[in-house]
């Protein structure tokens, strides 16, 4: 059976992962999933991650808490491949006004919210983080 959604997958697993208070969660890699993993790190959101290639490439996202509670409050997904949702760079969204952010695919790859407004670039809406 094959995965219709693998990046709502991956934030299903991060959600799931810190409700039940674990260190880290383990997921099949791709080249969006560590652009995704690169900008929550990047963001604070998580500690760390890391790439192990055995034989298929495995992801593993080290998840961060303040006093015992998950510094990501809400991941949700917005575009999904049966429906895509796509904003133009001064109509891009604000999350908790402007608190959490925004991961966009743009043509010059995966962005947050304000680097793609600073760069006058809309695109694909992937998922708000806060």
């Amino acid at each position: 059976m094959s995965m219709q959604d693998p990046i709502a997958d991956m934030l299903t697993r991060i959600r799931n992962g810190q409700f039940a208070s674990k260190i880290s969660v383990i997921m099949p890699s791709s080249k969006l999933k560590v652009k995704i993993s690169i900008l929550l790190k990047e963001e604070g959101y998580i500690k760390d991650f890391s790439v192990n290639s055995t034989n298929k490439p495995i992801l593993e996202i080290f998840l961060k808490y303040f006093r015992s509670k998950p510094v990501i409050e809400n991941i949700t997904r917005v575009s999904s491949p049966s429906l895509r949702i796509y904003a133009r760079n001064n109509k891009l969204p604000q999350v908790m006004s402007g608190l959490g952010i925004v991961i966009i695919s743009t043509s010059q790859g995966v962005l947050t919210d304000q680097v793609a407004r600073k760069k006058g670039l809309g695109g694909e809406i992937i998922c708000n983080v806060s």
